[in-house]
């Protein structure tokens, strides 16, 4: 099916229907920004026009506001220096940043990044996203495990299988278009998933993007739909550049 655009940005559009039987899709690449190679990049999201970045590393983790257009840093606040930073998800006028090992997740005010209030959680915190009715947290292993936006109390969970199989090392998150899209820890993968049964629904091989200076260990880790179109932002940790694409077969 040459042509066929995979995704709806907006909250509202339906899923299109096809699997991994239609083949890995391919990215189109419609722009490139600038963006922090220092930025070793956990969590991404596009609000109202801000790029919102969460960042990682003990003693290097931030939250950030960024200029989409110039890949400029308009604000950041640090992360306690024996945390490391992970996934993120803007959920009304608060932003929610996870941490990897830990089992802490700070809510800030989306405004001045003040910090509201903790919640704990266990085991690894990787990616989140927000649905608009819960949060979806991932934890490397195959599974999302659903959560209260306001309290951050676990609702839930699903295994996520690929041909049948579990998918292990499910990353940075985007919630859209009633789907998960997750990068694959390790590998230049996205996958699309089904939240209501976990399985995958459509793969992106995403290997074109991925620079060629950049060490294998800097992965491509950051996913960020731009809303009103079937387009996102994708990026991976220290990388140069963030590509507006949109994914195609």
């Amino acid at each position: 099916m040459a042509g066929l655009v995979l995704v709806g940005a907006c909250s509202t559009t339906t899923t299109p229907p096809g699997g991994p039987s239609n083949g890995p899709a391919k990215v189109e690449v419609l722009a490139t920004t600038p963006h922090d190679t220092g930025a070793f990049t956990e969590g991404f999201e596009l609000v109202d026009g801000v790029l919102y970045e969460g960042t990682g590393l003990e003693g290097e983790s931030q939250l950030r506001r960024v200029d989409p257009a110039t890949g400029v840093v308009q604000q950041k606040v640090d992360l306690p220096p024996e945390m490391f930073g992970e996934g993120i998800a803007v959920v009304g006028d608060r932003v929610w940043q996870l941490t990897y090992r830990n089992g802490i997740a700070i809510q800030r005010d989306k405004t001045s990044f003040a910090e509201v209030r903790r919640a704990t959680y266990t085991g690894e915190g990787w990616g989140l996203c927000f649905d608009d009715k819960r949060l979806v947290m991932s934890d490397g292993t195959a599974k999302l495990t659903f959560r209260d936006p306001s309290t951050f109390a676990e609702t839930g969970s699903v295994q996520v299988t690929e041909d049948g199989r579990p998918l292990q090392m499910i990353n940075e998150l985007e919630c859209v278009g009633g789907s998960v899209w997750a990068n694959v820890w390790q590998t230049d993968k996205i996958v699309r998933i089904d939240p209501a049964t976990g399985k995958v629904t459509a793969g992106i091989d995403a290997s074109s993007l991925r620079p060629a200076n950049v060490p294998k260990s800097d992965v491509l880790n950051g996913i960020a739909a731009v809303p009103g179109t079937d387009e996102f932002l994708v990026t991976g940790k220290n990388w140069p550049s963030v590509f507006r694409v949109r994914f195609v077969e």
